[in-house]
């Protein structure tokens, strides 16, 4: 049902519906990043757990979306090609931008007499968050990637699940995002809006790259899956793992990575059976 709705709007264009992907996913990036303006003081606890949960739909996204699929398309080799291609870059793009960890460090610092308005920019942090939007903005890469990848493969069973998929963890990633320059001392409302444009400039051009190249050359589809789920997979053990396991909330970060496993698991069998 869902797939033909999303046709009867979208239409049944493959580039269009890249285009529609991308934009869907960066939007939920924006509202997640939105939501600072409404919750003052998210604690880090349930910051860790939003990105476990972001985690474990991104890990099971890149096997029953990308990977599985691209092998039955092309076979094991060009998917695997395709993945150390995808973990390389990634890995090359971390050592152009310096590891940051600086997600959710810190509790919101707010000024008494102005409500709802952080303090004077703190300097000694505003170079760590900017080099980390940075870093966040190559990793929304494979993101973008994978969705345009999805629907150029003309096989809407598995870009459906995998659009919602990744737009579901882009919300908890614009909120983590989102503290940490509210940590720094940015306007709360300024940074959530600037959050979702980032996310839109890499993800919605991205997806349209994607579903045009492997529209127009269907023997880059193997590869360019593989590529996606590598990019995605590197992000998930080099970035949001570590992140949530530096603050003592390992066990219940893990409990959002499994709960964010069932839930793709439940998408993708749902809809894309």
């Amino acid at each position: 049902m869902l797939r033909e709705i999303f046709i009867d709007v979208i239409g049944s264009n493959l580039i269009l519906q890249g285009l529609a992907g991308g934009i869907f996913i960066a939007a939920l990036n924006l509202l997640g990043a939105a939501v600072v303006v409404a919750w003052r003081n998210p604690s880090e606890r349930l910051l860790d757990v939003a990105l476990g949960f972001a985690a474990g739909v991104m890990l099971t996204a890149s096997f029953t979306s990308l990977i599985l699929p691209g092998v039955e398309h092309g076979g094991i080799i060009p998917v695997l090609i395709g993945i150390i291609m995808g973990i390389v870059v990634l890995d090359q793009a971390d050592r152009w931008v310096p590891h940051v960890h600086v997600l959710v460090t810190g509790r919101v610092r707010e000024d008494p007499s102005q409500p709802g308005q952080p303090n004077q920019v703190d300097g000694t942090r505003v170079a760590s968050v900017l080099l980390f939007i940075v870093a966040i903005t190559l990793h929304n890469l494979p993101e973008g990637l994978a969705v345009g990848v999805g629907f150029g493969s003309g096989k809407l069973d598995e870009a459906i699940p995998l659009m919602l998929a990744i737009g579901l963890q882009n919300i908890p990633e614009g909120l983590a995002v989102s503290v940490a320059a509210l940590n720094a001392g940015f306007n709360r409302r300024f940074y959530a809006a600037y959050t979702g444009i980032r996310a839109g400039l890499v993800e919605i051009p991205l997806a349209v790259i994607g579903a045009w190249a492997v529209s127009l050359a269907a023997p880059l589809l193997p590869y360019a899956m593989g590529f996606a789920a590598g990019g995605m997979l590197y992000v998930i053990s080099d970035e949001i793992i570590p992140e949530t396991h530096g603050r003592g909330h390992e066990r219940i970060s893990t409990w959002g990575t499994m709960l964010g496993v069932l839930v793709m698991l439940y998408l993708d069998v749902v809809l894309g059976g």
